[in-house]
């Protein structure tokens, strides 16, 4: 179908404006099913969606975002709440949603809630930006979205809200995450197939669920795999100061680990420059890896050995699910991980 066979080009022309009429014509429906559509209501069939979707870019429509507002009851913004140390994983999630914000015509709102503050303030704070932000809903990231507090609160304003890597209560709301837990006994195989016997683990934030599961999957498997030596523990922080404060930490013992894991990218990224400060060589010296597979894994040398989590992926997924309201309402989806193996690990020295 065309706009030279319906006449809907010369009218477009005329106008100098597309309307939600030309696209129910050119799609063969009704103007409440091109509105449904748009507003992604739900029941909504697969070949009915094509349809209208396909005449909207045929006509490149751009539908009307204060109309559509004044129409229902919605403001066509999503909020992004977030409190990570880690910019790259930040920044990373943001992408993502931004994309699927911008594929359905929303806008989007970006908040850093401090949770390191004291409780009461915390709660005030969460309370007031919820009240004040006239967002449809929100896409909740760590470690807020295991914070109960606002979960309570969003459910009792009847707030839809989608969350990134939920631990507590996995169920109780749409979510999606990778498997932590298995993700780090990958590295942990990897680690040990390697022969390393004297291994570092650096801890993330303890408000921070997926530091604890990373933990957890990686110290499990080294137990079951037979490790004799108590694993040396520090704490990096999710951060690259976080990591050199650690890293110097666990290189100044003796005998040293022959290898460490972060459970992020960018304290990986601190150990590895505590290491060049101490004068010992990745990997020759010491094996580091990581966990994320952020920009910053292919931006130290050597390349960074590390867990690739979708970051980008898990946010577009998650405002999609949370623009969508035709999907299913509960539930955690995990999305696909897998080891990248690069530089920064190798065999220990013999000896």
């Amino acid at each position: 179908m065309s706009l030279a066979t319906t006449g809907l080009a010369k009218a477009g022309q005329g106008t100098g404006h597309t309307t939600m009429e030309d696209v129910a014509k050119l799609a063969g429906v009704s103007l409440k099913s091109v509105s449904r559509v748009i507003n992604s209501e739900p029941h909504v069939s697969a070949k009915l969606r094509a349809k209208v979707e396909a005449a909207i870019a045929e006509l490149n429509y751009v539908p009307d975002t204060a109309a559509r507002s004044l129409a229902g009851s919605r403001t066509f913004i999503i909020g992004l709440l977030f409190d990570n140390p880690s910019p790259n994983y930040t920044m990373d999630i943001q992408k993502g949603v931004y994309e699927a914000c911008r594929a359905n015509q929303y806008h989007l709102r970006i908040d850093n809630v401090d949770s390191t503050v004291p409780r009461e303030e915390l709660e005030a704070q969460l309370l007031a930006l919820v009240r004040n932000s006239r967002c449809d809903g929100f896409v909740l990231t760590p470690p807020l979205t295991d914070d109960l507090v606002l979960l309570d609160f969003l459910e009792r304003s009847g707030i839809r809200y989608v969350r990134i890597a939920p631990a507590n209560e996995p169920d109780r709301s749409p979510g999606i995450g990778i498997d932590d837990r298995a993700a780090a006994a990958a590295m942990a195989h990897h680690l040990w197939d390697l022969g390393h016997r004297r291994i570092a683990v650096l801890r993330g934030p303890k408000s921070h669920s997926a530091a604890a599961l990373r933990l957890d999957g990686f110290i499990e498997t080294l137990g079951e795999l037979g490790m004799e030596h108590s694993l040396i523990e520090a704490d990096g922080s999710f951060s690259f100061d976080g990591g050199i404060r650690a890293g110097n930490e666990v290189l100044a013992m003796d005998p040293r680990p022959t290898a460490i894991f972060a459970t992020n990218d960018d304290s990986a990224a601190g150990v590895m420059a505590a290491c060049s400060q101490a004068g010992l060589k990745v990997p020759e010296d010491v094996s580091v890896c990581g966990f994320d597979d952020s920009w910053i894994a292919r931006s130290v040398w050597p390349y960074l050995t590390t867990v690739h989590q979708p970051v980008e992926d898990m946010g577009r997924a998650a405002a999609s699910l949370l623009l969508r309201r035709d999907e299913p309402a509960d539930g955690l989806r995990l999305l696909d991980f897998h080891l990248v193996v690069r530089d920064s690990t190798a065999p220990p020295k013999a000896g």
